[in-house]
């Protein structure tokens, strides 16, 4: 079933995990895809794969946090497509060097709310004018349970910056609903991505300690996910806005 055909969906962090998991997937379900991501290399293997399999695909090498690359990939979209009509918000880091605010260094601070958090600000700045000129259309914005939960094993500028995404999702969410767009955040618990599969593997008590905290047993799969980015993309949604949904395997839930 194409539950997305007709949509074109400008997907940030579309390089890897959960970007290039997602992309994938709404193209299967009928979606045009817009992919942007600040690394050429795997942004060409995710438009490869999507070429392969017979999808309609746009691409822009981009930094979400510099104004005029943002402009410059959203126009691109827009001249392949003639529209906007999904903003799928997924760009983000995680540096090692994000700790507690006592020992994160300032610039580390800035360098993470200006890709997580400006980011989202700069995609919907060129973005949403775009959604609105279709008559409508989706953000998904992508937040952290992290921003819901406090943690002893602290990153603090990423944990701020996703409950930033939060509170921007609710903003805009007032702001554009009686124009016909939708604003949601989608809040994942620990996603199996090489990022965190690679850390985990050299360190197999962090494995086992974070999996017992998880009600349901097991890591997150991009496809988790994406199964929920193309419910919100889609029409099944349409009275949803200004959500921030968790889809963590209960680890909001645990108490102990």
């Amino acid at each position: 079933m194409d539950r997305l055909t007709g949509q074109v969906a400008l997907i940030t962090g579309a390089g890897s995990g959960m970007g290039r998991a997602v992309s994938q997937m709404f193209v299967q379900e009928g979606a045009a895809v817009v992919l942007v991501d600040n690394q050429a290399e795997p942004l060409a293997e995710t438009v490869g794969r999507i070429e392969e399999a017979g999808g309609q695909v746009e691409s822009a090498v981009c930094d979400v946090s510099d104004e005029n690359s943002v402009n410059r990939a959203v126009a691109a979209g827009i001249r392949r497509f003639g529209k906007l009509t999904v903003i799928y918000n997924n760009a983000g880091i995680m540096p090692e060097q994000d700790h507690s605010v006592l020992d994160t260094d300032p610039e580390v601070w800035d360098w993470v709310q200006d890709v997580n958090l400006k980011g989202v600000y700069l995609v919907c700045k060129y973005g949403i004018p775009a959604l609105l000129e279709a008559g409508g259309g989706s953000v998904i914005n992508v937040a952290s349970f992290v921003a819901l939960v406090g943690c002893t094993v602290p990153q603090d500028s990423y944990t701020a910056s996703k409950g930033g995404v939060i509170a921007l999702t609710r903003s805009m969410a007032a702001q554009f609903g009686s124009r016909g767009v939708r604003v949601n955040a989608i809040c994942p618990g620990p996603i199996e991505t090489p990022l965190l599969m690679d850390w985990l593997l050299t360190d197999p008590d962090a494995k086992s300690l974070r999996l017992s905290r998880i009600p349901l047993g097991r890591f997150g799969k991009p496809e988790d996910i994406g199964y929920l980015a193309i419910y919100l993309a889609s029409p099944e949604s349409a009275w949803m806005t200004g959500a921030a949904l968790n889809i963590d395997g209960g680890i909001t839930s645990y108490y102990f």
